[in-house]
């Protein structure tokens, strides 16, 4: 695999076209919440119609399925520019070889396929159960170097998008020029240490103007307050992807607040994550100005956020959230499309 260095941009890729789908129509850049029921899988079209997906669900049909249907009749995608795969976890990663077979890859970041079971299970069984991910067709592989920004192809007069890599593999991307150092860094509620893969989650961050975004894949409580303490690794941010479905095993305060974001989007299922308790860690923030699900949850009512925030309402899904961000990267708007909701904010910024 490719390693890219620090402070690399991305090479230019071939260019698709503009369509009357995607991005490229009216200038912004839209995100898709869409759903593999509490899985993994965030498509991401810039305003020359240029492709990040993060995630691609489960293998089996169901999920690949939804994101390529989102992806070619919705954004009206030829092509997966860039896929970022935050860890190996097969609700995270296992769509992948089927997506690729429906589309082209063009390039995909991860951590590295290592040899052994990343979480420690059964190394005879690994390398038949990673055996389609590692061998899908795509034009070329990177690992994961956090602090690398790769930038994106902007529209004339407009920002041009890029993100960055701000942690993999519990590695972070310190830049001594741009941090401050907390004078106390403990952390009051401190989780068992997480042995799985999920703390070895890469940590994202996508720009646009004065637009930011935050994905951090499953990555765990005690992982996640690396990102803050003693080095503050991340600030304020525009929209929060609630990390790891909305699991209370994640979500640590510490970082939440950091981040202080306005809008929080929870890409669960009807039976997993949405924990009542990181939802009211995200109602008790004043910046917090909207909340959104991919599902409602069914086991925790307390927990979900009015009916017209939610992409799905029962057992069965397939509906997704959109959210576009406008041309000169100041505003943005969410959309449920399945309800009819609507909702405009500002930057930060």
């Amino acid at each position: 695999m490719k390693t890219l260095l620090p402070g690399v941009l991305g090479a230019a890729l071939l260019a698709s076209g503009p369509t009357l789908l995607g991005g490229a129509k009216d200038r912004t850049l839209d995100f898709y919440w869409i759903d593999s029921n509490g899985g993994g899988s965030t498509l991401i079209v810039t305003p020359l119609d240029e492709s990040l997906l993060i995630d691609t669900g489960n293998p089996g049909g169901r999920d690949p399925g939804r994101i390529h249907k989102v992806a070619t009749e919705v954004a009206g995608l030829k092509q997966i520019d860039h896929l970022i795969v935050t860890h190996l976890h097969v609700d995270h990663y296992g769509g992948a070889p089927e997506l690729a077979a429906l589309m082209p890859i063009r390039r995909v970041y991860d951590n590295g396929i290592p040899n052994r079971d990343p979480d420690g299970g059964n190394d005879a069984a690994w390398p038949i159960k990673i055996k389609a991910y590692r061998e899908m067709p795509v034009g070329e592989r990177f690992v994961v170097k956090p602090g690398t920004e790769t930038l994106l192809k902007g529209a004339d007069g407009g920002p041009a998008p890029s993100f960055t890599f701000v942690a993999g593999n519990k590695k972070l991307a310190i830049n001594p020029a741009n941090v401050f150092t907390f004078a106390e860094c403990r952390d009051p509620n401190p989780k068992e240490p997480d042995p799985s893969d999920n703390a070895n989650s890469v940590v994202t961050l996508v720009k646009f103007g004065s637009f930011r975004y935050f994905n951090a894949g499953d990555l765990t409580w005690n992982v996640e307050a690396t990102l803050v303490c003693p080095v503050q690794q991340v600030s304020s941010v525009d929209v929060y992807q609630v990390t790891h479905h909305g699991f209370d095993i994640s979500n640590n305060p510490l970082l939440v607040r950091q981040l202080d974001p306005t809008v929080a989007v929870f890409n669960n299922g009807p039976h997993k994550g949405c924990a009542p308790s990181v939802m009211q860690t995200l109602r008790s923030l004043p910046s917090v100005q909207g909340i959104y699900q991919v599902h409602r949850n069914l086991d925790a009512p307390e927990a979900n956020q009015p009916r017209e925030n939610c992409a799905n309402d029962g057992e069965t899904g397939g509906n997704y959230l959109k959210l576009s961000v406008a041309p000169d990267g100041r505003s943005y708007t969410v959309s449920v499309p399945s309800t009819g909701h609507t909702k405009s904010f500002r930057t930060r910024l």
